[in-house]
C-alpha cells in the first residue's frame, strides 16, 4: 500500500529569513540601479589637491635634509673619534712598553718594584691611590703611571662617546629611511591625480603655471633687480640655476630642492649656511617688513619655516618650488611669507 505523506512545511523562522533577504536584494539592486556615478573632480580641484601633497612632500623633504645633514655630521663624528682612539691605543702601548722596559731594569739589577709588578699584572688605577704605594715608586715611574691612568680615562670616555654617536646614526638612518618613504607616498599621490587629467586639462594647468612665472620674470626684469656683496653674487649664482628641475633632497649644480638651492647659491659666494630651511631661518638677521628686503636676502615661508627663496626685488623670490616644477621667479604674495633672512 503506497505511503501519502504531506510534505514538511518550511518553519516560520525560515520563511521569514528568505523574505527579508530577497527583499534586502531588492533594494540593493535598486539603489545601484538610482545611485549616480562618481564625479570626477575637476583640473582645479585636482591642481588644490596636488599642491597640498605637494606642500606635505616639502615638509617631508626639510626633514630628509635634516636627517642627511645629520648623519652626514656624526658620520665625521665618529670616524674622527676611531682614529683618535685607535691613535691613543697606540701611545697607550708605548707607554705600557716603557714602564715594562723600566720594571725589567730593575729586575736585572736586583729586584722590581712590587708596586710595579702589581701594575704590569693589573689596572694601577687602584695603586697610585695609596700613599704607601707611591712612597714606592720613583718620580719617573709616578710620572709614567699617572700618563696611563690619564691616557686610559681618555680613551674609555672616547669610546663611550663613539659607542652614544653609532647608536644615534642607526636612529637617525631609520628617520632618513622613514621620511624618504614619506616624500615618495606624497609623490606617488600627487602623480596619481595628474595623472588622471586628460590632455587637454594637463595643457591646461601647465599653461596657467607658465604664465604665472612669465609675470613674475617681467616684474623682476622690470625692477633690474641687483644684489651688493655676497647676496649679490648669492643671487647670481641662483639666477644661473633658472630651469634646473627640482628634485627632493637635491642641491645642485644641476637640480635642487628649495633649501638645496639656496644653500647652494651662498656656497658659490663663499659663505656657508645651513642646509634646511628651518636651520636657514635662524642663520642671520631677521626682516620682518618686505619693504625692508634687499635682493638675495632669504625669504622664509610658511609657519613651520619649511620652504626658503631668495628675494629677487619688486616683490618677487627666487626658488625651487616643487617637484614637478623648475627653479624660477615668483611672486611672494603667492605664498604665506614669515620674514626675511639677512646673511
Amino acid at each position: 500500500m503506497a505511503s501519502h505523506r504531506r510534505p514538511k512545511q518550511p518553519s516560520r523562522t525560515r520563511v521569514t529569513v528568505l523574505t527579508t533577504a530577497a527583499a534586502a536584494a531588492v533594494a540593493l539592486s535598486a539603489n545601484v540601479a538610482n545611485a549616480a556615478p562618481s564625479e570626477k573632480p575637476s583640473k582645479d580641484e585636482v591642481k588644490a589637491k596636488v599642491d597640498k601633497l605637494y606642500e606635505e612632500a616639502e615638509k617631508a623633504t626639510e626633514k630628509l635634509d635634516g636627517a642627511k645633514e645629520k648623519q652626514q655630521k656624526l658620520q665625521k663624528e665618529i670616524s674622527s673619534l676611531q682614529d683618535n682612539v685607535a691613535r691613543g691605543q697606540e701611545d697607550l702601548n708605548d707607554l705600557r712598553d716603557g714602564l715594562g722596559s723600566m720594571a725589567s731594569a730593575q729586575y736585572r739589577t736586583g729586584g722590581i718594584d712590587p708596586s710595579v709588578a702589581l701594575f704590569l699584572s693589573s689596572d694601577p688605577d687602584s695603586y697610585l691611590d695609596k700613599a704607601s704605594a707611591m712612597d714606592q715608586l720613583s718620580a719617573q715611574q709616578v710620572e709614567s703611571l699617572k700618563k696611563v691612568q690619564e691616557k686610559q680615562r681618555s680613551l674609555a670616555q672616547q669610546r663611550s662617546e663613539a659607542s652614544e654617536k653609532l647608536k644615534d646614526l642607526a636612529d637617525t638612518r631609520t628617520e632618513l629611511a622613514k621620511k624618504k618613504k614619506e616624500v615618495q607616498g606624497k609623490l606617488g599621490e600627487a602623480q596619481k591625480l595628474l595623472n588622471s587629467l586628460t590632455a587637454n586639462e594637463k595643457a591646461a594647468l601647465a599653461a596657467k603655471e607658465q604664465e604665472r612665472a612669465t609675470r613674475a620674470t617681467e616684474r623682476v626684469n622690470l625692477g633690474n633687480s641687483k644684489g651688493s656683496g655676497r647676496a649679490g653674487a648669492a643671487f647670481a649664482a641662483a639666477q644661473g640655476a633658472i630651469g634646473s628641475p627640482y628634485v627632493y633632497g637635491a642641491s645642485g649644480p644641476s637640480s635642487f630642492d628649495c633649501s638645496g638651492l639656496t644653500s647652494w647659491a651662498y656656497a658659490q659666494a663663499g659663505v656657508s649656511i645651513p642646509r634646511t630651511s628651518e636651520a636657514q631661518a635662524n642663520a642671520g638677521t631677521r626682516i620682518y617688513s618686505q619693504s625692508g628686503l634687499q635682493v638675495g636676502d632669504l625669504v622664509i615661508f610658511y609657519g613651520d619655516f619649511h620652504h626658503v627663496g631668495l628675494y629677487a626685488g619688486n616683490g618677487q623670490v627666487l626658488h625651487a618650488p616643487h617637484t614637478g616644477a623648475v627653479v624660477r621667479y615668483e611672486a611672494i604674495g603667492n605664498m604665506p611669507f614669515q620674514f626675511g633672512v639677512r646673511i
